[in-house]
């Protein structure tokens, strides 16, 4: 679950990122954040992973208190909250299968399991024929399954995926969608920042929208499907 009450972010600049957030994500749901660019999406995530904490409120994820959580402590949290970030940061001078390779190399599993594990995820997110390849030599497409792929690592209960059809065709879009909506139906939250309305629009989730740092909506737009039927 993950749990944020009256959670504001303040910049030194004096900017206001974020402002008095409160919502609650149980787990296995697929939730939208939408809004314009600059509205405080990128930072609602950074919030998340510890990347920064609060100005105020308080953010748990299932038992940890994020914002008191012990900085020995971060690399645990990160295990199990997944990140696709919008630029990828993969690797450049590493093939695929080693981009995924690095967070298991840096958390001490051992290298039989690690390497097994790397081939299962690029199987799952439908990549194993590039996993010798280089970064440049893929399409975007490929790229943002290979990011989801190291996201997954170390199978978090939460994915975090920001605007991960950003830069995509309206066919590849949908690709990367459904391999969400798999992840999510094995069992792990997530968590997608999109401007892509029509996406949103057919998909029929919740959905968050932030503007100006603040939470305007909170729709669950499944129930109310439900309802008008």
């Amino acid at each position: 679950m993950i749990k944020l009450e009256n959670v504001t972010k303040n910049y030194l600049t004096g900017n206001t990122a974020l402002e008095d957030i409160s919502f609650t994500i149980h787990p296995g749901e697929f939730v939208f954040v939408v809004g314009p660019s600059g509205s405080g999406k990128t930072t609602l995530f950074r919030l998340l992973i510890r990347q920064m904490i609060p100005s105020s409120g308080t953010i748990h994820i299932g038992n940890w208190d994020i914002v008191n959580l012990p900085k020995n402590k971060i690399p645990h949290l990160r295990r199990n909250v997944g990140v696709v970030f919008q630029d990828l940061k993969l690797l450049r001078d590493r093939t695929i299968f080693e981009n995924v390779l690095f967070p298991l190399e840096l958390g001490d599993m051992a290298q039989d399991e690690a390497t097994k594990r790397v081939e299962d995820i690029l199987q799952q997110v439908g990549i194993v024929e590039h996993r010798d390849k280089f970064p440049v030599q893929l399409s975007g497409g490929e790229l943002q399954r290979a990011a989801i792929a190291r996201a997954l690592a170390f199978s978090p209960q939460i994915l975090l995926a920001d605007e991960p059809t950003g830069n995509l065709d309206n066919a590849t879009s949908w690709e990367i969608v459904k391999l969400l909506q798999d992840i999510n139906a094995a069992g792990t939250t997530i968590l997608m920042a999109t401007h892509n309305t029509d996406i949103v629009n057919s998909l029929m989730k919740r959905v968050l929208t932030i503007e100006k740092g603040k939470l305007v909506k909170d729709e669950q737009r499944e129930k109310k499907k439900k309802e008008s039927k």
